[in-house]
């Protein structure tokens, strides 16, 4: 929502035959909750990076922080509306990170209904979440992708996870910052169900794939979609944990590299390996396909770009 504006109402989706319907405000309030404490670490990096004197690219220097833009989509009752707030920060340490949060409801168009689940008698839908991307400078850090996020139509669910890219990753730094970043996935999934990980982990491997390079996009994590097991708060739970977990993890595995030069010969190679995030992102993901058929903010859906990037 937008940090400007009157908190919106919810009024235009009342599904009271779907337990998630209660859980709408509380799911809005706790991804931006994340979001503000995710910012707040990200930005104690870059100043931390600055005290210690980090490598740094040309022009560099200064510590990052986020710039929040909101935006706001109005409409009538059977159109798209909403709101959300895109945080963009480049720096020292990252080169570009976006923490998106946005809440819509609305109508799906005519050609998109049916391939959501319950929106095959009703259209309308609800949809809040947050999702993430970081490009750091130092080649040697990897990038990251985290969201969650909570979609109601005829039937209401939680979906998400996160996943690491390191730019090389065959490398014994790179299998170590995996094995941390897993480790604080299966910890979380262990608290609800102890088949979670090895599902939600194996699911990520087979979504994060490039079937036109028949590689994987990086080491994996987790990812799950339509968890609803009868237990909406529970799953709202559980979803908690899996933020809570990347919130955690993953500056570890930045703050253990940023430290470390690098040479043009790595830089290049990072460029090349960025380019899996753009193919995947336009190709693969539906995440994206999702938010540009629902009309949500080109840029904030187009955020998880990389900055720079080449082909060999």
């Amino acid at each position: 929502m937008s940090e400007t504006a009157e908190p919106v109402t919810f009024a235009d989706l009342i599904r009271a035959d779907v337990p998630h319907d209660k859980l709408k405000r509380a799911a809005t309030a706790w991804f931006e909750s994340l979001r503000d404490r995710i910012c707040a670490s990200y930005e104690a990096i870059e100043d931390d990076a600055a005290a210690l004197g980090s490598p740094v690219l040309k022009d560099r220097t200064a510590p990052g922080r986020f710039e929040r833009t909101p935006w706001t989509r109005e409409g009538s009752d059977s159109q798209l509306r909403g709101s959300g707030v895109m945080s963009v920060m480049r720096g020292r340490v990252f080169e570009k990170v976006g923490v998106n949060v946005s809440t819509v409801w609305g109508s799906f168009a005519p050609e998109f209904r049916g391939s959501i689940p319950g929106t095959e008698d009703d259209p309308r839908f609800f949809a809040t979440g947050i999702s993430l991307v970081a490009h750091p400078c130092n080649p040697h850090v990897c990038a990251a992708h985290f969201n969650t996020r909570l979609i109601i139509t005829g039937h209401g669910w939680f979906g998400g996870g996160g996943d690491i890219t390191p730019m090389f990753p065959d490398s014994a730094a790179a299998r170590e910052d995996a094995r941390l970043f897993h480790a604080a996935f299966e910890s979380a999934c262990k608290r609800h169900d102890p088949d979670y990980y090895p599902r939600f982990k194996k699911w990520c491997d087979e979504y994060f794939f490039l079937p036109h390079r028949n590689e994987a996009r990086g080491l994996g994590g987790i990812f799950y979609d339509h968890l609803t097991t009868g237990d909406a708060e529970a799953d709202f739970h559980f979803t908690r944990d899996v933020g809570d977990a990347f919130a955690e993890a993953y500056p570890v595995a930045v703050r253990a590299r940023m430290m470390q030069p690098w040479t043009e010969a790595e830089r290049d190679a990072q460029l090349i390996r960025r380019g899996r995030y753009v193919e995947f992102n336009l190709l693969r993901d539906r995440g994206t396909v999702f938010g540009l058929k629902t009309g949500g903010n080109t840029d904030a859906i187009l955020m998880s770009m990389p900055p720079e990037v080449k082909w060999p």
